[in-house]
């Protein structure tokens, strides 16, 4: 079952985070299986097939609201 995770994009000048499709795979731990559709201009943090550690934290675009983002690339991925 996936869960949307939150990866930071890269060289935006702002702060920016993609909703991503993750699956759970341990304890605060996820597999990112969504795919980056646009990698000649986005560039996330940590891409599809790796494991990262999720924290909850509060971000906001219209209104703040929580979320899991990826904080950290864990182990090994697939």
């Amino acid at each position: 079952m996936a869960t949307t995770i939150y990866v930071y994009l890269l060289e935006e000048g702002v702060n920016v985070w993609r909703p991503v499709d993750a699956e759970l795979v341990g304890p605060g731990v996820y597999r990112i299986v969504g795919t980056n559709a646009h990698p000649e201009t986005e560039h996330w943090e940590f891409q599809t097939g790796e494991l990262v550690r999720c924290e909850e934290k509060t971000l906001t675009d219209n209104r703040p609201h929580r979320c899991l983002v990826a904080v950290e690339r864990v182990g090994e991925s697939n």
